[in-house]
């Protein structure tokens, strides 16, 4: 059964709930990290939620859903990857582990559903 709207993905809310839970802890960088790392990891965190909508808006044709949904796993990975940085340079590693797991979870379900979309999707 097809969704009504990409609200109703649970990629989608995992990903915009993760992506505030991101921006208020980017909040608590040192103030010289807020417009470099903090922008970044903000950004990469948003466009998760902004590719999946995208795609959804496009998801008559199947080929620019799955690459929107592309996107989105590559903005996950992207925000690991800042997390993995924060945690290190800030040593965080411990306040960070979560949002972490959190993320690599999230990127496991994106997965799955570019595979579902991919080989399901009418």
């Amino acid at each position: 059964m097809e969704k009504k709207s990409y609200k109703d993905l649970d990629i989608y809310k995992t990903a915009f709930n993760l992506s505030i839970e991101v921006h208020g802890a980017s909040l608590l960088l040192p103030k010289y990290e807020l417009y470099e790392q903090g922008s970044q990891i903000r950004r990469s965190s948003k466009s998760i939620t902004a590719n999946i909508v995208e795609g959804y808006g496009r998801r008559r044709y199947k080929a620019d859903f799955v690459k929107f949904l592309v996107y989105a796993q590559a903005s996950c990975d992207e925000t690991i990857n800042h997390l993995h940085c924060i945690a290190e340079i800030h040593n965080k590693r411990d306040e960070l582990s979560s949002l972490i797991e959190k993320y690599t979870v999230l990127g496991k379900q994106i997965n799955k559903f570019i595979i579902y979309v991919s080989t399901k999707w009418n």
